[in-house]
């Protein structure tokens, strides 16, 4: 099952007791200050859950899957996530936290 932005509100509201208006404010906020940092080119570091960085991609030879035939993909700007080592472990159940 995916977790929702939706379901993100309703779980702030509920643990925090803030306002549906005001949860769906908060998380709207921190997601525009995650973008706005990333568009600008910096990393975004949560401790214990990951690194958010951008990295630049080089123009280089690729195949087109549909026809076979060779071209060159543009250089571009991607998002990686590298998880922190506390979520890697929550995630695998290793049960040491």
């Amino acid at each position: 099952m995916t977790l929702t932005k939706e379901q993100i509100v309703d779980a702030i509201q509920e643990q925090i007791g803030f306002h549906r208006k005001k949860s769906a404010e908060l998380v709207e906020s921190l997601l525009e200050i995650i973008k706005r940092s990333l568009e600008n080119g910096d990393d975004v570091l949560i401790s214990g859950f990951g690194k958010f960085c951008v990295k630049h991609k080089s123009e280089r030879k690729g195949r087109n899957p549909a026809t076979g035939h060779d071209m060159m993909l543009a250089k571009r700007k991607v998002v990686t996530f590298k998880c922190s080592s506390v979520l890697r472990q929550r995630v695998a159940g290793d049960g040491k936290i």
